[in-house]
């Protein structure tokens, strides 16, 4: 019997994990937003000074899946927040509990670290990720509604302009 493990991302998992991105990016119908590179990715998990952390499923050392994910802040809470940037599970591969295995461990990471939180976003359309978030006691958080600035407009308005 096949048994998942989850370990952390290496150095070079890094074009794999890039891979990962630009699939959950396909599925999320912005591959053409995808700008991060293999430089990039190496730097921000394996840097001198990471912000980012990544974690890999594998099955029989067969990658199936990853999550990326980094510490914020609850001024509220006077505590760490961890917060799930990307959780991707190959299509062939669903079904195997990958996804779960992965939340689990970020969770079990969050309660390690003194967290208060663990969270992330979900496209509103993506059904049957809100159905399983939500088979695990997830809920979402309707009260908020999340900014971005990006590009030129993030540009400008840091130059003082706006």
């Amino acid at each position: 019997m096949s048994t998942l493990t989850i370990r952390q991302a290496r150095a070079d998992d890094c074009p794999l994990i890039l891979q990962f991105i630009r699939d959950l990016a396909l599925y999320e119908r912005a591959l053409d937003e995808v700008q991060a590179t293999v430089p990039q990715l190496e730097a921000l998990l394996f840097g001198e000074n990471p912000r980012v952390y990544g974690v890999i499923c594998e099955e029989d050392g067969e990658a199936l899946g990853f999550a990326l994910y980094f510490f914020n802040f609850s001024s509220w809470l006077g505590r760490l927040g961890l917060y799930l940037e990307d959780l991707y599970v190959n299509p062939a591969q669903r079904g195997k509990g990958a996804g779960k295995a992965l939340l689990r461990h970020l969770a079990q990471v969050a309660v390690a670290e003194g967290c208060g939180r663990f969270e992330w976003n979900v496209l509103d359309w993506n059904e049957p990720a809100i159905r399983f978030y939500e088979s695990f006691g997830a809920r979402p958080q309707s009260e908020w509604t999340g900014y971005r600035l990006t590009g030129e407009a993030l540009q400008a308005f840091a130059a003082g302009k706006g």
